[in-house]
């Protein structure tokens, strides 16, 4: 019998798409002396996020508790004020006047530059939970180095959303220990989970020309470097939580240049269907 873990959740934490760094006005283009691949790296950072937030508010009323419940919809609100605030950014890049909602709901599957983990359904709660720390450890490591880099505005995003990631790594991990270390069938759950999405992991690390043309002017973090980092953790969590780490196989990717699978239509047609129906409306 496994023993049950305490764990703290992040359902106390107030959270939302704040904006600290002053008013959003996609209508003020930066300077064109922007590397000419900042923006489609912008939108691969924001769209993460913006997917992946969906796929947790998905959970909104069906938590296993009501505390986790809050708790999941925290973090989902966590990860479309990041994305807002990048998809801002980039509309600036950009010069079209296209806003952070123009780039949210009016791109169709194809534009879209995101992980495939992360538009995967949200499958049972252990599936959600494992998807959320894989990606978690993940993007604390890439926020940890943007905060850094040459790029103000961009450091700028990285130091707010780094804050709240610490919280999101701290959610999950306890979350993974604990179903790994609980029941047998927490732990069965728990495994296959991370049996699946292992083949998605490293489609993180695989850096492209946008990539390493984003870390030549120092921008951009060395992804490479970043896997022995997440190796560790990870594999630290998984120890505590008795889950076996999976044999590497077949790896899945694409998701940079718009290869998707089904489920990110299925999700897009849900989630933009208000803003397409009435186009230019205001609330």
């Amino acid at each position: 019998m496994r023993e049950t873990r305490p764990i703290t959740s992040a359902a106390s934490r107030s959270s939302g798409p704040s904006n600290e760094l002053g008013p959003l006005t996609p209508s003020s283009p930066i300077a064109p002396s922007s590397p000419p691949k900042l923006f489609p790296f912008l939108l691969g950072l924001a769209d993460d996020r913006l997917v992946l937030g969906h796929r947790l508010s998905e959970w909104c009323g069906h938590g296993p508790i009501l505390e986790e419940d809050i708790a999941l919809a925290n973090i989902a609100l966590d990860l479309v004020g990041q994305a807002t605030l990048l998809l801002n950014l980039a509309g600036k890049i950009e010069g079209k006047g296209r806003s952070e909602d123009a780039l949210a709901y009016f791109r169709d599957g194809g534009e879209f530059r995101n992980l495939h983990i992360v538009e995967l359904p949200k499958g049972d709660y252990a599936y959600t939970i494992v998807r959320q720390f894989l990606f978690d450890v993940y993007s604390y490591h890439v926020l940890e180095q943007l905060q850094k880099g040459a790029h103000r505005e961009l450091a700028g995003i990285a130091a707010k959303g780094f804050k709240e990631v610490r919280y999101h790594v701290r959610h999950s991990s306890e979350w993974v220990v604990r179903m790994g270390d609980g029941t047998d069938e927490s732990h069965a759950r728990a495994q296959k989970a991370l049996d699946d999405l292992w083949r998605f992991t490293p489609e993180m690390f695989r850096p492209d020309a946008v990539d390493i043309e984003m870390q030549e002017h120092g921008i951009g973090p060395d992804l490479t470097a970043l896997k022995p980092q997440w190796d560790g953790v990870v594999r630290e969590v998984m120890g505590r939580s008795t889950l076996v780490m999976p044999a590497d196989s077949y790896m899945i990717g694409g998701g940079r240049n718009g290869k998707h699978t089904e489920f990110l239509g299925h999700m897009l047609a849900e989630m933009q269907i208000v803003a397409r129906s009435h186009p230019g409306a205001e609330w």
